[in-house]
């Protein structure tokens, strides 16, 4: 299986014969066997917006010497690659998808190996929605899975159509401080803030034109900004202060363990500079991930009571609650309503993220602990907001950690996620559909133009991603010298 063949720092054969080319060949006319071939990435029987990149795969077979793909649309059209890899033409797969939205495209794969003989394999199908994703691309952070020391990190954008990467900031921008993560109101390319950390550390505020940096830091806890959330009217952004350490292991299941000391949530009132503060959200014990609700009368977040760190760090769960807010007098509620136990469910709950429709709240579930990227056992929940009925989204979990979710800013389903799924290390960004009928779409792996060669030499993770509505515009020497004053 190519899966299994995706191991970091190591040169496969089969990585050597797709860095070459075949050309244009077309196999004979044969009978297909009854296989479905085996491709990297899994892309069998998936559902895309039409408004994807070309879902371009490789084929496991070892003795590959050249691939042929033809693909047809249930509503007509066909096109066809041959070479090492499939390799779509962009433009033609575009009109394609687009004449075949709510139809299946069918994909016939030949393999001819290096004695000159074909195969064909039988076919399988991928599905364009009828649900367009209206986002221009996808925001992330990019970070060698390393602990220590961070070597090069920054915020990067990409283009959803096509294979476009572009840095919205790196951190020679900021005189090699640490670039942390991006949150933005529902995937707005112009209000957002990043946190960046070091010396002349602080977060900085892109509000419509204005760009500021804010240099606030907790009473109690004494630090700055971390976690994130927009008001939906823009005029507020909810942050948690977490005072952060973290425990390192020997075993290779377990090596790294994130934990707050404490943290606390307050309310930044843009216009201000301001922070709204309640003794609710400021215990001494852990309140954090905030998030707003779409209508922005409920704040969403988790809380733990503190224990014995870090001889019981197995025993720190959280719950998500939730309190209200006032956005008109720019007050928070005056009473707490837990609304995933942790003691009765005895699993630990991290980052809540409602969907724009109102209808859903998507969360993180571990069995202990705030940093579900660490965590094997880390999959994505699904609340019912209407029923009250939660339930694990079995769909699109895997074995590995699927963490870091967030929805597209069209309000429609789609949302992404990190998945640890291809070897244990690196968390690469998936996709998938919430249907009408409350069940996730099989989720597939971002497109990239050769993704076996990119899966296996890009050394770093996509943290925290997001969708961005459309391209960021900003200015790194501005960043570095609002940090600078």
């Amino acid at each position: 299986m190519i899966k299994t063949m995706i191991k970091k720092n190591h040169i496969y054969l089969l990585l050597v014969a797709v860095l070459t080319a075949c050309g244009m060949e077309r196999p004979p006319m044969m009978e297909p066997s009854s296989d479905i071939p085996d491709i990297f990435p899994d892309y069998v029987g998936v559902t895309i917006p039409a408004q994807i990149a070309p879902m371009n795969f490789n084929v496991g077979d070892d003795d590959a010497d050249c691939v042929y793909v033809k693909v047809t649309g249930g509503k007509g059209g066909e096109i066809e690659t041959s070479g090492k890899w499939a390799d779509f033409d962009e433009e033609q797969w575009h009109q394609l998808t687009a004449r075949n939205v709510g139809a299946d495209l069918t994909f016939e794969v030949s393999v001819k190996d290096r004695e000159g003989q074909w195969r064909r394999y039988a076919p399988f199908a991928m599905h364009v929605s009828d649900i367009p994703l209206e986002d221009y691309g996808v925001v992330y952070r990019k970070i060698a899975p390393g602990y220590q020391t961070f070597s090069k990190t920054g915020i990067y954008q990409r283009e959803l159509a096509s294979f476009e990467e572009s840095a919205v900031l790196e951190e020679t921008a900021v005189g090699g401080q640490c670039v942390n993560c991006h949150y933005s109101k529902r995937g707005s390319a112009d209000r957002f803030t990043i946190h960046v950390r070091g010396k002349n550390g602080g977060t900085i505020v892109k509000n419509g034109a204005d760009l500021s940096s804010l240099h606030s830091k907790s009473a109690k806890t004494n630090c700055n900004p971390t976690y994130g959330y927009w008001h939906p009217e823009g005029k507020y952004v909810a942050f948690s202060f977490n005072k952060i350490v973290q425990n390192f292991y020997l075993d290779n299941e377990h090596n790294i363990e994130p934990w707050d000391v404490y943290s606390d949530i307050a309310v930044l009132d843009i216009n201000s500079n301001q922070f709204i503060t309640s003794p609710l959200l400021e215990t001494g014990n852990c309140e954090t991930t905030p998030a707003f609700s779409p209508d922005g009368k409920t704040l969403y977040f988790c809380y733990a009571d503190s224990v014995d760190m870090p001889g019981e760090y197995d025993r720190l769960r959280y719950s998500l609650c939730s309190i209200a807010f006032d956005a008109a007098k720019g007050a928070l509620g005056d009473s707490i309503r837990v609304v995933v136990p942790a003691d009765t469910t005895g699993v630990s709950v991290s980052l809540p993220r409602p969907s724009y429709d109102g209808r859903y709240v998507m969360y993180n579930v571990t069995e202990y602990g705030t940093s579900p990227i660490h965590h094997a056992d880390a999959d994505l929940w699904i609340l019912d907001l209407a029923s009250g009925t939660a339930r694990a989204l079995d769909e699109v979990n895997s074995d590995s950690s699927d963490a870091y979710h967030n929805w597209s800013s069209g309000g429609q389903g789609w949302f992404l996620f990190n998945s640890k799924r291809i070897d244990g290390m690196y968390a690469n960004i998936y996709l998938s559909l919430m249907g009408k009928d409350g069940k996730a779409t099989k989720p597939f792996l971002m497109p990239q133009k050769n993704p076996l060669k990119y899966y296996t030499e890009a050394l770093h993770s996509f943290n925290a991603p997001n969708f961005t509505a459309d391209k960021i515009e900003l200015d790194p020497s501005g960043v570095g010298s609002l940090l600078a004053e």
